[in-house]
C-alpha cells in the first residue's frame, strides 16, 4: 500500500518593503513663524551661535550681509553684472528658464520691486550712484546694514534685541533667538545643498547662496572646517552658479585680513 507524501505549505515570502513599511518623513512645524525671504536675514540668523548665545564673525558680518543683499537683487533681476560692475537692470521683458545669479534677468514680465526694506534701500543706493565694482557695494555701509537687518528681524519677532553695556561702559546689544526652529530649518536647507546625491544644477540658488556665503566667510556655525575640506569642489561649483558677488566678497575679506595683519 503506497503512502501519500504530504508537502508542507510554505507561506509566500514578503518583500522587504512589506516587512518594514517606510516611515513617514518628519515635518518640522514652525508655528506662526515664517522663514524670512531675505538672504541677508537668513545669513544673520545662521551667524548666531545658539550654544554661545551670541553672534559670531562680527568683523565679517557686515560684508557678508551686503553680499547677500546684492545676490538677492541679482536673483530678482533688479541688477545685472556689467563687466564686473553692478548695474541696475533696465526694465523690460525678461526671458524664461533656469539661470545662475550672474546670468542676467529671468522669469517673465516686469522686474519686481524688492519687498524687504533693506534690499530696497541698497537698490536705491545703486540707482543714485551708478555702476560700480561689486566690491565697492560690499564694502559700503556694512555696519549700517547689520543694524538694519537686525532691526527687521526684531520687528518680525524672530530675534530679541536688548541694549546693555559691556563692562558697564560700552553700549552693546544682547541678541536672543525667539524662533530657534526657523534657524534650524534654514541651516538644514543650506547644508542639504552639499549632499552629493543632489545635482549642482538642480540645487535651489537661494540655499546655495547661503552656504557659499557662509563658506567664503568661514562661518563655522553653518559650514565646519571639516565640511569645507570634504565638499571643497562642490562648494566651488555652487559658487560659480551663485555668480560674481562671491569672488568679490572673498577679495574684500582677504583685503580686510591683510590690513588687520599689517
Amino acid at each position: 500500500m503506497s503512502r501519500a507524501v504530504v508537502t508542507p505549505l510554505r507561506r509566500p515570502e514578503r518583500s522587504t518593503s512589506a516587512r518594514r513599511p517606510a516611515r513617514p518623513r518628519k515635518t518640522v512645524a514652525l508655528g506662526n513663524a515664517a522663514v524670512p525671504n531675505s538672504l541677508a536675514a537668513r545669513v544673520f540668523l545662521l551667524a548666531y551661535d545658539p550654544e554661545r548665545g551670541r553672534l559670531t564673525a562680527r568683523s565679517k558680518l557686515g560684508k557678508v550681509l551686503r553680499a547677500a543683499v546684492l545676490i538677492d537683487l541679482q536673483l530678482s533681476g533688479n541688477i545685472d553684472d556689467d563687466n564686473g560692475r553692478a548695474r541696475v537692470a533696465t526694465p523690460g521683458p525678461r526671458s524664461t528658464g533656469s539661470r545662475s545669479a550672474g546670468s542676467g534677468s529671468a522669469g517673465s514680465g516686469s522686474v519686481p520691486a524688492p519687498v524687504d526694506p533693506v534690499v530696497a534701500a541698497v537698490l536705491e543706493e545703486l540707482r543714485a550712484v551708478g555702476p560700480r565694482r561689486w566690491r565697492h557695494w560690499i564694502d559700503r555701509r556694512a555696519g549700517v546694514t547689520v543694524r538694519q537687518v537686525r532691526d527687521e528681524l526684531a520687528r518680525a519677532h524672530l530675534i530679541k534685541v536688548e541694549p546693555h553695556r559691556v563692562l558697564g561702559i560700552f553700549p552693546a546689544a544682547r541678541i536672543t533667538l525667539r524662533q530657534p526652529l526657523v534657524r534650524r530649518h534654514i541651516l538644514q536647507s543650506a547644508r542639504d545643498t552639499l549632499r552629493p546625491s543632489r545635482l549642482v544644477t538642480r540645487v535651489d540658488l537661494r540655499d546655495a547662496a547661503v552656504v557659499v556665503l557662509a563658506s567664503t566667510a568661514d562661518l563655522r556655525t553653518v559650514v565646519t572646517k571639516e565640511q569645507q575640506a570634504r565638499h571643497k569642489d562642490r562648494l566651488a561649483q555652487l559658487a560659480v552658479r551663485v555668480g560674481p558677488v562671491v569672488p568679490a566678497l572673498k577679495k574684500s575679506l582677504q583685503q580686510s585680513q591683510y590690513s588687520t595683519a599689517g
